[in-house]
């Protein structure tokens, strides 16, 4: 998909309030980020922030940082906010350099919701649920803190399920549907995506799996 350039979206990020521009400085003290020792959850591929602006505002007692790598896409979310948005910041970055800029033990949740399939087999290890970067997020993760993953392409989820197992002596699958919208147990709480709507209004089913970090 050929994103369409906005015109000093850079410049807009960089000067927002809710953006982090050196998070490697950061790494091991983000509690110093939000002058708190709240628990600290990250969604890898925020896209327009509807999501984690969501959950940011249903637990306030929790900081969410939000992940994107493309400027027109992450500013839409930053046009988003206000001064109730506490708890809630923005990296503009690539995942694959997740481990520079988090802790050992610091996140107790990550989201991946609707990510890039990067369908070329060649590609395979730059798809967020790949082995490699299961392994970022191992890094970072604490003992037993979670992985969420949701998305609406089964090619994608096979491949996640697959990657899951390769990586079981690090994870353990806790929960896994095919249908996530027809388990009432697992949508208790769930709070949708732009993708998800559009994509379930349409009549495809979304795949869910979280897994727990040993």
């Amino acid at each position: 998909m050929r994103l369409r350039n906005i015109r000093g979206s850079r410049e807009a990020i960089a000067e927002n309030e809710y953006t982090v521009k050196s998070p490697e400085s950061l790494k091991g003290r983000w509690n110093e980020c939000f002058g708190n020792d709240a628990p600290l959850r990250l969604e890898i591929g925020c896209g327009k922030g509807r999501f984690i602006k969501e959950l940011a505002k249903r637990e306030r007692n929790v900081n969410f940082v939000g992940i994107e790598k493309y400027s027109s896409v992450l500013i839409r979310a930053l046009e988003k906010l206000d001064e109730e948005d506490t708890n809630l910041r923005f990296i503009r970055m690539d995942a694959e350099v997740i481990c520079d800029c988090f802790g050992e033990n610091e996140a107790d949740r990550i989201y991946l919701n609707f990510s890039d399939p990067w369908p070329k087999e060649k590609h395979a290890k730059r798809r967020l649920e790949s082995r490699q970067f299961l392994e970022r997020y191992r890094g970072i993760l604490k003992k037993d803190g979670l992985i969420e993953f949701k998305t609406d392409n089964t090619g994608l989820f096979e491949f996640a399920l697959e990657e899951a197992e390769f990586m079981k002596e690090y994870y353990e699958m806790v929960e896994c549907t095919r249908d996530l919208h027809n388990d009432a147990r697992l949508m208790e709480g769930n709070v949708m995506t732009e993708y998800e709507e559009r994509f379930s209004a349409m009549g495809n089913p979304i795949c869910k799996y979280i897994l727990r970090r040993l």
